[in-house]
């Protein structure tokens, strides 16, 4: 009588397997053309035996109201689920799906100095964050969101429209010093602006300043809530003064009249090419009256 027993036969797990794959197509990458064509031609055709058999186990448990439900709970499982994307019988999830997607039209957006990214996918809504030329409020920025959201919605069925989220201006740093209070300290170059009533709500203000050395300083105060932020007269791009600009408090923009150029009306931050930041002036409000910092 014999008293050997079989030892259990233990499966390689999905890490180990993936591995195999690396390797495999690592060591492909390495052979001779004619016998990397040969390699490459083996792997299609068995991917296409094997997908041929995944299709037809498919259909046929679904259309078995018995094993329907064991299908479903095989397609829960990670390995499978994989394995039926990889061979094209599930669809990705809308977050997958939709980064697939966004991988492709990324190029034509990088080559205009914009880019991308997904935040979250709810309700059949893609909610995105657009950056550099892709954010500002030029034609071209349009077309590029426009070419954002006709590839969401043609490429992934569960995307019925796409959300922009607005951006997190970049924090500017104010010098400790504009904090203090107190009028012109000598020296300090701080100039009266004027009072807060001067300068109309929801709008911008163009000034001259002079400085204690004489020299006079252009800047623009822009009261966008009864929010102040000060900058220098001049726009980012070519330093053309923006005293026309238009100001947006739907999107808390200001636009430059000549060329269309895009900021963040409380930062200064530039939303048509990153790195153009307006120069922001130190403010502060005192009894009632504006003070802005022109000089060292």
């Amino acid at each position: 009588m014999s008293t050997t027993t079989e030892r259990p036969v233990v499966e390689p797990t999905f890490e180990e397997l993936a591995t195999r794959v690396d390797d495999a197509v690592a060591a492909l990458a390495g052979l001779e053309p004619a016998a990397r064509a040969v390699a490459e031609e083996l792997k299609a055709a068995v991917e296409a035996i094997h997908r041929a058999g995944l299709v037809t186990m498919v259909r046929r448990m679904r259309a078995d109201d018995a094993a329907r439900a064991a299908l479903f709970d095989l397609v829960d499982d990670p390995t499978v689920h994989l394995l039926l994307s990889l061979h094209g019988i599930v669809r990705p999830d809308p977050v997958t799906h939709a980064n697939q997607v966004l991988t492709q039209v990324r190029p034509q957006l990088h080559s205009h100095g914009g880019d991308v990214n997904l935040v979250r996918v709810q309700d059949g809504i893609a909610y995105v964050r657009l950056e550099g030329a892709c954010n500002g409020c030029s034609m071209s920025s349009v077309t590029l969101r426009n070419l954002v959201e006709e590839s969401l919605v043609a490429g992934v069925p569960s995307i019925t429209a796409v959300e922009v989220l607005p951006n997190e201006p970049s924090p500017t740093l104010i010098p400790v010093e504009s904090l203090r209070i107190g009028r012109d300290p000598a020296g300090e170059g701080w100039v009266k602006a004027g009072a807060v009533t001067d300068l109309p709500l929801d709008d911008l203000t163009a000034l001259t300043l002079s400085t204690a050395t004489g020299a006079e300083v252009s800047v623009i105060v822009v009261n966008a809530g009864q929010r102040l932020s000060a900058y220098r007269n001049e726009c980012a791009h070519e330093a053309l003064p923006l005293d026309n600009a238009v100001l947006d408090l739907g999107t808390n923009t200001l636009t430059c009249p000549w060329h269309g150029f895009c900021f963040d009306a409380t930062s200064g931050e530039c939303l048509s090419a990153p790195g153009a930041q307006l120069e922001q002036l130190p403010l502060r409000v005192d009894g009632g009256d504006v003070w802005v910092r022109v000089d060292g």
